[in-house]
């Protein structure tokens, strides 16, 4: 077999190779999709009540807490409870007479 003819059979390896190795990485990427569309719906029948496991709930619960993290801050109130009323004494001002 000349230089040439091992030249051309080493690329043709190789791209062999090359396509096996995309196709399986496809495929891993299909079933990590797979999963995760499981976990999804699988979050939903336990938040619905349709689903009930306590080998689930742990990791229900770590899918609760980063989705509330995720949450934006709750607005404030005009006055917060326990604020000091503007007379400074902890008491409202009497309104004023009509």
């Amino acid at each position: 077999m000349g230089l040439l003819e091992k030249a051309m059979a080493a690329a043709t390896e190789a791209a062999i190779k090359a396509k096996e190795t995309a196709e399986e990485l496809q495929t891993r990427r299909e079933l990590g999709q797979a999963n995760g569309e499981l976990g999804q719906k699988t979050f939903e029948l336990l938040e619905s009540g349709e689903l009930s496991s306590p080998l689930l709930e742990p990791l229900a619960e770590r899918i609760r807490a980063l989705k509330a993290q995720l949450e934006p801050p709750a607005p404030e109130t005009s006055e917060p409870v326990g604020a000091t009323a503007p007379n400074g004494d902890g008491e409202r001002p009497a309104a004023p007479p009509a």
